[in-house]
């Protein structure tokens, strides 16, 4: 375990931890960007009426809708890469007990992040020695919990079904996070071996105190910050940009009332409804809207939580990412197969009650 008490910074900057990467040829990073780029060169010359157009479009809309996530996201990641190991399961608590899992559903409905951005946070949270339990539970609570979505939310579909929706999500993350535990201590799924254990009289309020008085940052400080958070994130950007361009296809080529006219409340909706969000990629800022029209076009409440939180749960992105920091198939598909089930079944209670 890395000492915490005596460094003279405020921050330990851990270099050890990060990865600055491989310099070869990326083909799903270059690929996608090369994609990306040559859709913008489209966009400025192809008609408007041609699925040319409308594909780049999309991939501007989406980039719009996510830079501002990502961009955070980078600097948090480049910022936690300062902060000691120590910190992190002091305010998470043990990874391994229930109060654990609570403040990481507690911290993911709290924190203000698009979906996109989220995910480097909780890939972060992971090699900051955060246990796979504490981490799903963050990544089911939070993607669309954001203060800023949750306000777009009551615009659109209501104060009560925003609250049961948040309501949901967190019995959600909370049970995901309690059967993640008990399949890691059961050996089925992999520890984090970047988990430590804190000293018994290690304090949290003291040793900030104390790297604090010496902590001075300059330029070098806040540079090494990107540098870190840049050099970190690129292996999750790969998945991202792919995700946006699969969007973006999705969007110009699938007509938008196809779904919302097959979202009726029942099981056959519920099942379509789960087959759409699997298959269409947006951010939690573009799926609001998708959601609040099956709710309301469609009179099904549970369908439109189902295209929230399934939309978080089978996402491919997150799955890809998941798999790159858990080094682990099993950890990545297992998501969809632990949250899927509890998903459906609360969108069935929700629109028995809703009718």
């Amino acid at each position: 375990m890395e000492s915490s008490a005596h460094q003279p910074s405020c921050c330990s900057s851990d270099h050890g931890d990060h990865s600055h990467g491989n310099k070869r040829f990326d083909i799903i990073l270059h690929g996608s960007l090369l994609i990306i780029f040559l859709a913008l060169v489209g966009y400025m010359f192809a008609p408007q009426i041609t699925p040319l157009h409308d594909f780049a479009y999309a991939i501007i809309d989406l980039a719009h809708k996510m830079w501002w996530g990502v961009v955070l996201g980078i600097t948090f990641v480049g910022l936690m890469s300062k902060i000691p190991k120590e910190y992190f399961q002091a305010i998470l608590g043990r990874g391994d007990t229930v109060g654990g899992i609570f403040r990481a559903t507690f911290a993911g409905l709290l924190l203000d992040l698009c979906s996109h951005g989220i995910l480097l946070i909780g890939a972060k949270l992971y090699e900051r020695g955060a246990s796979l339990a504490q981490v799903m539970a963050f990544l089911i609570a939070s993607p669309w919990n954001s203060l800023s979505l949750t306000i777009i939310l009551i615009a659109l579909i209501g104060l009560k079904w925003t609250l049961v929706f948040i309501a949901g999500s967190a019995l959600i993350a909370v049970v995901t996070g309690l059967i993640y535990l008990a399949l890691v201590n059961a050996g089925v799924l992999p520890k984090n071996p970047h988990s430590i254990d804190l000293p018994q009289d290690f304090s949290l309020i003291q040793d900030a105190k104390s790297r604090l008085k010496r902590f001075k940052p300059n330029r070098a400080y806040f540079k090494d910050v990107i540098t870190s958070g840049l050099s970190e994130a690129t292996m999750l950007l790969r998945w991202l940009l792919l995700g946006m361009i699969l969007a973006a296809a999705i969007r110009a080529f699938v007509p938008p009332d196809i779904f919302t006219n097959w979202f009726g409340p029942s099981l056959m909706g519920l099942v379509l409804t789960l087959v759409a969000t699997t298959i269409i990629e947006v951010c939690s800022e573009g799926s609001a809207p998708i959601a609040a029209e099956i709710i309301n076009g469609a009179g099904a409440p549970g369908n439109g939580f189902v295209f929230l939180m399934a939309g978080v749960a089978t996402d491919y992105t997150e799955i890809m990412i998941i798999r790159e920091f858990s080094k682990s198939w099993w950890v990545a598909l297992s998501l969809p197969l632990i949250t899927v089930p509890q998903v459906l079944l609360l969108g069935y209670i929700m629109n028995v009650a809703g009718g």
